[in-house]
């Protein structure tokens, strides 16, 4: 006797699951410009790197003569593959069957996805396209889908303890509704294509829960949440996805329990750019452009940035000096002044905690004139906002060097400064209560009016102030730890980043302490 006839029924399921939603259904999705998901797994991973889980997954409906029958695969495919020769755990939706609606078993594999990257303390990225389960049901059963009373715990547990230990990519790569979306979100980072579309609940749900007639485009797509924060990056197309895949998971460790990769880097750490010495407007009403300043002191090609059209006043970004993984924080004077607004507040919480939680010390650069004012800014809260930020970057463990580019203003300056920080300045810094300006106009309100040409002295206030604002007094009594040539900077921090090292491999080996997995 031979098992070799189940044997051969195992490769005829294994064989169905490879056809996905057979050749009509691929041949739908190429039209829509789309990769089927073993296309996606093939073209994100190493070659012949990817080993699958679950390939029999499905369910069978049983023939007239009571032997299997048609098999139909889960459509979900996961397992476990390298990327740039690391190990990660992959999953990810087939449109092409059912529309990637979960079943029961197509959701219990995505949980295990979760898991099986916590257990194996590897990194998880996620492949989404799909609109959660359907309605329309399984089983012969309208209604019933793959969800249960304990699906949201358990999807919300994993993802958790995911967060907490690796790093967790998402990539809307079409239609992305519901259950996905939340998918999409419970991540470190979350990208989408060009014509993909994120969604809370789809047109039609839309329409009849509240009237509003739009389409998918207008409800979620890429300008809608590039602005909401709902993704941070997006791609013009699924290569781009993958190269931006790489490139984010290259900066960071496999775990939490391990330190951030050092790259090669061919560029010199003493490079000392003369341009870093005029970039900054002596005029204080004049913006600069910032992301030129840190391309001018961040190993060439490193800077990758992180929400770029959401909380426009804060730029967050990765990058590296010789070679070494950092965050970069600093603010945009285009937008709002670089204020601190309540979006912005919000976007550097999620990146400071980022960072703090795979060890990357965070470098800011500084001209913070303060927390947003006026009327929206109160109505969104943006103090509350505001605090929580500066609570978050209290509480990080890595270490944090400041550079303090021109304004240093007021409460929100301190979210810049992180907890216990090396602050360096630079000779076109200020710093103070609030800016010149304002502060003069309310200290001297009276003064100002009072005196027979009020133009001309409140210009003499302005300037006096400015000279106790300045970055030399700051220097004088150890306000900050130094005053330096811009030219210095990207040395200076080169220097910084390598002492720093020996500090992130005790928190790595702190990580358990901090980290703790449930049993």
């Amino acid at each position: 006797m031979s098992w070799k006839p189940e044997a051969d029924e195992i490769e005829r399921r294994r064989a169905r699951a490879r056809q996905q939603g057979g050749e009509d259904a691929v041949a739908r999705q190429h039209e829509k410009g789309r990769l089927a998901v073993r296309e996606r797994i093939d073209a994100l991973v190493d070659p012949e790197s990817f080993r699958e889980q679950g390939q029999v997954a499905g369910h069978t409906e049983p023939d007239d003569e009571g032997g299997p029958g048609a098999f139909a695969p889960a459509n979900v495919v996961m397992g476990t593959a390298r990327i740039d020769s690391r190990p990660v755990v992959v999953c990810g939706d087939d449109f092409t069957i059912r529309g990637a609606a979960y079943s029961a078993v197509g959701l219990k594999k995505g949980l295990y996805a979760d898991e099986l990257a916590v257990r194996r303390r590897l990194p998880l990225v996620r492949l989404l396209e799909g609109g959660g389960a359907s309605v329309a049901g399984t089983g012969g059963q309208k209604g019933r889908s793959g969800y249960d009373m304990t699906a949201p715990p358990s999807l919300n547990l994993l993802a958790h303890d995911a967060l907490a230990i690796v790093p967790v990519v998402c990539a809307a790569l079409g239609p992305v509704a519901g259950f996905p979306a939340a998918r999409l979100v419970a991540s470190h980072l979350s990208i989408m294509t060009r014509n993909a579309q994120v969604l809370t609940g789809g047109p039609a749900l839309v329409e009849r829960a509240l009237g509003e007639k739009l389409t998918k485009e207008e409800l979620g797509g890429p300008d809608v949440h590039l602005r909401s924060g709902v993704v941070e990056r997006v791609a013009e197309d699924e290569a781009d996805v993958w190269r931006q895949i790489r490139s984010f998971l290259s900066y960071l460790p496999t775990n939490v329990f391990e330190t951030p990769p050092r790259g090669e880097c061919s560029d010199p750490a003493s490079r000392a750019e003369e341009e870093l010495l005029s970039i900054v407007p002596r005029s204080r009403r004049r913006a600069y452009k910032m992301r030129r300043l840190l391309e001018l002191v961040l190993d060439a090609g490193s800077f990758f940035e992180l929400g770029a059209r959401y909380g426009r006043s804060q730029i967050t970004a990765l990058g590296r000096l010789d070679g070494h993984p950092v965050g970069i924080l600093a603010n945009d004077g285009h937008h709002d002044g670089g204020a601190m607004t309540a979006d912005g507040a919000r976007k550097v919480r999620r990146f400071v905690e980022r960072c703090d939680a795979f060890h990357l010390p965070v470098v800011s650069f500084v001209d913070e004139p303060g927390f947003m004012i006026g009327a929206e800014a109160e109505r969104v809260g943006t103090i509350r906002a505001g605090m929580e930020a500066m609570f978050a970057v209290l509480q990080t463990h890595v270490p944090w060097y400041a550079v303090v580019v021109r304004k240093c203003f007021g409460v929100a300056a301190g979210i810049h400064l992180g907890a216990g920080p090396t602050t360096v300045a630079w000779p076109s810094a200020e710093s103070g209560a609030l800016p010149v300006e304002s502060g003069v106009a309310l200290a001297y309100r009276r003064e100002i009016e009072a005196a027979p040409d009020p133009a001309a002295r409140r210009r003499e206030l302005e300037e006096e102030i400015s000279k106790a604002q300045s970055a030399f007094p700051r220097g004088e009594d150890f306000g900050v730890h130094d005053l330096i040539d811009p030219r210095e900077t990207r040395p200076r921090l080169c220097d910084w980043v390598a002492e720093v090292q020996p500090g992130l491999a005790t928190l790595a080996r702190e990580a358990p302490r901090r980290y703790t997995l449930r049993p």
